[in-house]
């Protein structure tokens, strides 16, 4: 598996995605990687093996403008990492997948603009999986690549979440909730109400296995196997839920330390402390898949450590290594063609 890396993206840039990719490559001796980003960064990586250093001449910064990054910097770390997703005429892609942790925007206007959509979907979304109380994972989309959403693309969200948890969970018709301020047919905005209204029409026709409305608590209750949201909501969601398990992390520590028997019941209860640090460590979740593209692109945290770039990695190469990409897309397509009579899916 060839993964094209984004060494330049991120709050961090190398000094965090080069450690993760030394580590990345020593845990999968079956990897290659081609590493994006400019002459001076990759000068470190000169005679890693299964590495090929990609020079670009530009970066993307974390708040630059989409039409900066989509127009002015054709040369830029991102894009060219992204551009090895795609076969030139008569040649096979460099790459299997893309990881970069740059610039949520920009990496889904230039992922659109290089790889185009798959036929059917308007717009990209990123999907990623949350731990919940019932040993297991529900997984959410969006989280950040669309800001503003119409009802069609919400119902667009759940058609891909649905294709994604088939292919890899194995689940026939996973169930999909819509994220509201309640349960009750009468709450929320229009869109979510018009969105609600499209959702249980695929529903009645077999397309999903619509749930209904969920709340914010039904995520982690792992009520749904899918929950749908706009990027804005879906991004609030994700950070809020980060920061309330690093705070939980900090006050348990705090209290373990408070003085010398606090901390004998520390050592006592460690076995007990490293799992549940495990289980609601968000660098273990890092890396969402941009579903809807004709290329397989992982995002990774812009904030994120090299411990957790790296598991952005494993996710993308597990993805590619179990042909995530051909599988969810047929699923999607089937799907799509099924509802095509009907006026809410649009062709990209």
């Amino acid at each position: 598996m060839r993964l094209a890396v984004d060494c330049m993206g991120g709050d961090h840039g190398p000094a965090v995605t080069l450690p993760a990719c030394q580590s990345f490559l020593r845990k999968h001796p079956d990897a290659e990687l081609l590493l994006v980003g400019t002459e001076q960064a990759l000068a470190a990586v000169r005679g890693w093996e299964r590495c090929t250093p990609v020079v670009a001449t530009e970066v993307v910064t974390m708040d630059d403008p989409v039409e900066v990054a989509l127009r002015r910097k054709k040369d830029s770390s991102m894009r060219v990492a992204i551009s090895l997703l795609k076969a030139a005429e008569g040649q096979s892609a460099r790459a299997d997948a893309c990881v970069s942790a740059g610039n949520t925007g920009a990496l889904m206007a230039v992922a659109r603009y290089v790889l185009k959509t798959l036929q059917g979907i308007d717009r990209p979304a990123i999907a990623t999986v949350m731990p919940n109380r019932r040993d297991g994972f529900t997984t959410m989309l969006d989280l950040g690549a669309n800001v503003d959403c119409t009802a069609e693309h919400l119902l667009q969200f759940a058609v891909m979440g649905s294709a994604l948890v088939s292919a890899v969970e194995g689940k026939e018709e996973p169930t999909v909730g819509l994220l509201n301020i309640g349960e009750e047919a009468i709450k929320g905005s229009d869109t979510i109400k018009r969105a609600a209204e499209l959702l249980r029409a695929a529903a009645a026709a077999g397309q999903l296995n619509f749930h209904g409305n969920v709340e914010g608590n039904d995520v982690f209750k792992g009520t749904t196997d899918i929950v749908v949201c706009d990027g804005f909501v879906g991004n609030v969601l994700l950070k809020a839920s980060e920061g309330l398990a690093s705070m939980m992390a900090d006050f348990i520590r705090q209290e373990f330390t408070r003085n010398v028997f606090t901390r004998l019941a520390a050592l006592a209860a460690l076995p007990v402390l490293n799992r549940f640090k495990a289980r609601v460590d968000p660098r273990r979740y890092n890396g969402g898949a941009l579903l809807g593209l004709r290329g397989l692109v992982f995002k990774s945290h812009g904030s994120a450590d090299a411990f957790a770039f790296e598991n952005a990695l494993a996710r993308a190469y597990d993805a590619a290594r179990n042909r995530l990409l051909d599988r969810v897309h047929d699923r999607i397509l089937g799907t799509l063609q099924a509802a095509a009579p009907g006026p809410v899916v649009h062709a990209a």
